[in-house]
């Protein structure tokens, strides 16, 4: 007797610091879910990720819709043919929206840049993101429990065994990583310069990002910032409320990739397959001297084939 295949949803959310991908069956449920460093690759992270995908799904798995997202979407969507393409804004509020029906604030950080969603009945009504500084992001967290010589892992946990927290300097890296190292220098012990960074991060959330936004519960935090344990405790210190973390809370944006493009449902997947994980895939780009704007033009190739050209305003390159 033939086994009847499971249909499912692919979400891929390509950032700097991570490369998440989330497989849902049509009940929404998730099936299978991966975290993995970019490690400014994003095209090996990607071809990575289909791999252990593979391995990790039954055999009958049929893919039927792919969404992606993140700061190399349309990258990642040329590399996997994704049948939806959405900005990070929308993922996240979606898989938000999900787990908490009636959420009206998002808080997410993730590698390079931090948002703020607010929600009115399940509708984004505004947000903001933080690009410029890199002193409230993930990465800058990473760097810092680099320099302490502390696991990224275990800095939260090591912060909350903090009696007071060192006061740092969140205006930028550079002010951030002197207060730091005088910190140090001066006495003070690794469990409260830890919390102290932790309290410095959500200050610039709300000097940067969230300053003039409204603020109400419930309040959600996101991305890959808020597997830390102490980021957890200075936002609900800093707020003077419980805040929630959700289900598959490092990996939402790619749910939501996967959630939407399900709601889409195509009548037939562009997904090119697992196979592409073992394909040669280049990415380049070249400017256009066509016209004043001189638009930097991407083109990607698959096995030295062109398939696809983005970036130019007229259409002149990717309409080809």
């Amino acid at each position: 007797m033939k086994t009847k295949n499971i249909r499912a949803f692919l979400g891929i959310d390509v950032g700097s610091i991570s490369t998440n991908l989330v497989l849902i069956d049509i009940n929404n449920q998730v099936l299978s879910s991966l975290y993995l460093r970019t490690q400014g690759n994003p095209i090996r992270a990607v071809q990575q990720g289909l791999k252990e995908l593979r391995n990790q799904i039954p055999k009958n798995t049929e893919i039927i819709g792919v969404g992606a997202t993140g700061s190399a979407r349309y990258l990642a969507g040329v590399i996997i043919g994704a049948d939806l393409i959405k900005n990070e804004i929308t993922t996240h509020a979606k898989g938000a929206s999900f787990f908490v029906p009636g959420v009206r604030t998002v808080i997410e950080i993730g590698g390079q840049d931090s948002k703020i969603i607010i929600l009115e009945n399940g509708v984004v009504v505004d947000f903001a993101m933080s690009l410029i500084c890199a002193a409230g992001t993930g990465a800058f967290l990473d760097a810092q429990a680099n320099r302490l010589k502390i696991p990224i892992e275990e800095f939260g946990a090591i912060s909350l065994k903090s009696v007071k927290p060192t006061y740092i300097s969140g205006r930028c890296t550079v002010f951030s990583e002197s207060d730091m190292i005088h910190k140090q220098q001066i006495g003070h012990s690794i469990e409260d310069i830890a919390a102290g960074l932790c309290h410095s991060l959500v200050r610039n959330y709300f000097s940067a990002v969230a300053k003039g936004k409204n603020i109400s519960g419930p309040i959600v935090f996101q991305g890959g910032v808020s597997e830390n344990l102490g980021m957890r405790k200075a936002f609900e210190l800093a707020l003077g409320q419980k805040i929630i973390v959700p289900p598959h809370n490092t990996v939402i944006g790619a749910f939501g990739a996967a959630l939407l493009v399900k709601e889409k449902m195509p009548e037939k997947t562009k997904f090119l397959g697992f196979e592409i994980s073992d394909k040669d895939i280049k990415c380049a780009s070249f400017q256009c001297a066509g016209c004043p704007n001189q638009c930097e033009v991407i083109e990607t190739r698959i096995d030295k084939k062109i398939v696809s050209r983005w970036g130019d305003r007229c259409g002149k390159w990717s309409a080809v």
